[in-house]
């Protein structure tokens, strides 16, 4: 190659560098406007860690404070470095209460100053309704003209009245945006970033704004948040977290929703049942053009072979309630991979150094963990015994569990027997509260007992197997989920092992979840 065309390569060579780098400089510009400097410096944290490591988060409920991290931080031995919390929506004492929004500005300042990322998400209210509403529509709830649920649908006309300025819903929209506005707005003065994620699983028709792909529709709404906390508010403090969920049908794709880069700073996915398709990641890479991803919400943290495969998810935050979905014998496999960062980590308090100093905090340090297993959740010494009456405490590591873990799954049994009368008394961990107990009272020889689960009807038989040595406990929930009518059934076996120092329980089940068969052991008290 002679000297002039090597100099005209150089030249060349020396404006894609520089090209590719003032790229870069935009790519990592906040799309807030005079973003503060504690957002800029959040943003350029996940930039930085992209590819090399992971995250470790837990969400809360707005009316626990963090009290599922510190569930969390018991049983997998470390505590997770991204708290995450949700505005709330709900009535005075519930978990998700929105009266929790001054504790929940306070909590935020504390994980901020003790080295926690802070996250929300907001399970906003409909403009049909006031504050507070429910969750699901209660059974004979009246129609999308007077939606007091975040899940539900609005008419047309009525989402195209919230777009409307001068209209009664798009007023009431703007109060209830500016009613949480406020609390954003003292994070911002307390010097406190927030990776705000509004309007999470958009390409979903679950939630009130969600699935409406169609010009006016979705995009316009998350616009429309944008520009009253950006250009009316002002808020400076937000790194804006754009939130799907997994495309399983083509109304769903990823760019039905897409509302353009200028308005996100992150995009995030949320995936339950381990469903880490390659495909939603590659299609979110190219979506985002060299923009961070996330894992917004799961409901088990992805295996280390996805990590691998999938490097550039740069946190991920289980879902208030999940925590035992996944082992702790799994938990000690990802916490002890150096990819993988949790609050404790030295790795995390380096990462994470150039932000704290931009944001006037000291560096981290923390003292060596004790050395030990995490601790159990529910220790459980086997005796002898004789029966099925008598008390029952979960053993994990002889019951045979599935991707779902302990979640969901009593920690301690009662059984009663009289005759033709059995009792099943069933006392659940709360990771977020207090123990749950709940009881059955059963009539032996199969005939149905009404109850209720998740506020939905539900029949339940009991009796016992042709040679008298299980019992046979069948339960049938009848849900309405948006006005679609389902059946999740339930079948539990329970025999003695062990000479009647173990109780087994194969439980096998179908519903919109698909079919689950699970063995859980629990050992006589």
């Amino acid at each position: 190659m002679n000297t002039r065309k090597m100099a005209v390569v150089a030249s060349a060579s020396l404006c894609l560098c520089l090209a590719l780098a003032a790229g870069c400089g935009r790519s990592r510009k906040p799309v807030t406007p005079a973003a503060s400097k504690e957002a800029r410096a959040l943003l350029n944290l996940f930039y930085s860690i992209s590819g090399r490591h992971i995250l470790t988060g837990q969400h809360n409920y707005p009316n626990t404070r963090d009290r599922n991290t510190q569930f969390a931080s018991r049983t997998i031995g470390k505590t997770p470095a991204v708290w995450s919390t949700d505005m709330g929506f709900a009535e005075d004492g519930d978990t998700d209460s929105y009266l929790a929004r001054p504790d929940i500005v306070d909590e935020a300042r504390r994980q901020h100053e003790k080295g926690s990322l802070v996250t929300i998400c907001w399970h906003a209210v409909p403009p049909t309704a006031e504050e507070p509403v429910t969750f699901r529509p209660r059974r004979g709830e009246a129609a999308a003209e007077s939606l007091a649920t975040v899940q539900g649908r609005l008419t047309d006309s009525q989402f195209s009245e919230v777009l409307t300025p001068g209209t009664a819903l798009h007023s009431r929209w703007c109060r209830q945006v500016d009613s949480v506005a406020v609390y954003l707005r003292k994070l911002g003065e307390a010097h406190v970033p927030v990776l705000w994620r509004p309007y999470h699983e958009m390409n979903g028709d679950w939630f009130w704004w969600g699935g409406r792909h169609e010009p006016g529709g979705t995009v316009s709404l998350y616009r429309q948040l944008y520009d009253r906390l950006v250009y009316h508010h002002k808020l400076d403090n937000l790194v804006w977290v754009w939130s799907v969920d997994r495309p399983n049908k083509p109304a769903m794709h990823f760019s039905h929703y897409y509302p353009g880069n200028e308005y996100l700073d992150i995009v995030a996915l949320d995936v339950y049942g381990n469903d880490f398709n390659p495909v939603y990641y590659d299609s979110l890479v190219t979506l985002s053009r060299g923009k961070p991803l996330v894992l917004g919400e799961v409901g088990n943290p992805p295996a280390l072979e996805i990590m691998r495969s999938q490097p550039k998810w740069a946190y991920y935050v289980v879902w208030a309630g999940m925590v035992r979905n996944t082992s702790q014998k799994q938990y000690r496999v990802l916490v002890e991979d150096p990819f993988v960062l949790s609050l404790e980590d030295a790795a995390y308090a380096k990462v994470i150094r150039p932000f704290r100093n931009t944001c006037g905090l000291p560096d981290l340090s923390f003292p060596e963990p004790a050395a030990g297993k995490p601790e159990s959740a529910s220790p459980a010494p086997a005796r002898g015994g004789s029966g099925f009456p008598g008390e029952w405490s979960f053993n994990e590591e002889k019951s045979a569990l599935d991707e779902m873990g302990r979640g969901l799954i009593p920690d301690r049994i009662r059984i009663s027997l009289d005759g033709k009368s059995l009792g099943i008394q069933k006392t659940s961990i709360l990771e977020w509260g207090d123990e749950r107990t709940t009881e059955e009272n059963l009539t032996l020889g199969g005939k149905p007992v009404k109850s209720e689960f998740w506020n939905a009807p539900r029949l339940t038989t009991a009796q016992w197997s042709g040679n008298r040595d299980s019992l046979i406990v069948v339960s049938v929930v009848t849900l309405n989920r948006g006005g679609q009518i389902s059946e999740m059934v339930t079948r539990e076996a329970y025999s003695l092992k062990e000479q009647d120092a173990v109780l087994s329980v194969e439980q096998s089940s179908r519903s919109f979840r698909g079919p689950r068969r699970i063995t859980l052991v629990y050992d006589r008290q």
